[in-house]
């Protein structure tokens, strides 16, 4: 196999994930990076505090990531044997890691927006 057929790719992941939980992922990261920076566009910055706490909260979404990986995949941790599988083990952890960060930043981000317009009426 000389050439990545995207199709055999997309039926690796549904035997691997199921077609629900790969349809939920793909739309979380799709979705996640654009309500961040719509977010960030809206702000004009990043609040640190916000930030702070969502990278902690991160930590725990790497963590999942990797939890995730050895639940859809035929090994675990233990049959990591080379450089490239502990890289990918890495990069994994990674970005479960930024996905959660930049989720939770987003929704804490919207949720501040929608309760600072929700106490403005029109009417006052």
């Amino acid at each position: 196999m000389s050439e990545l057929d995207p199709l055999v790719l997309l039926a690796v992941f549904i035997e691997m994930l199921g077609l629900p939980l790969l349809i939920l992922l793909v739309a979380i990261s799709l979705i996640t990076p654009l309500a961040f920076i719509v977010l960030l566009l809206r702000e004009r910055h990043i609040v640190a505090s916000r930030m702070l706490w969502s990278q902690a909260a991160g930590l725990a979404g790497g963590g999942l990531a990797l939890v995730l990986m050895a639940k859809v995949s035929s090994s675990g941790f233990t049959d990591a044997g080379g450089p490239a599988d502990w890289l990918l083990i890495g990069l994994i952890f990674g970005l479960g890691l930024v996905g959660t960060t930049l989720m939770l930043y987003s929704i804490a981000g919207w949720a501040q927006a929608l309760r600072r317009a929700g106490h403005h009426h029109p009417s006052e």
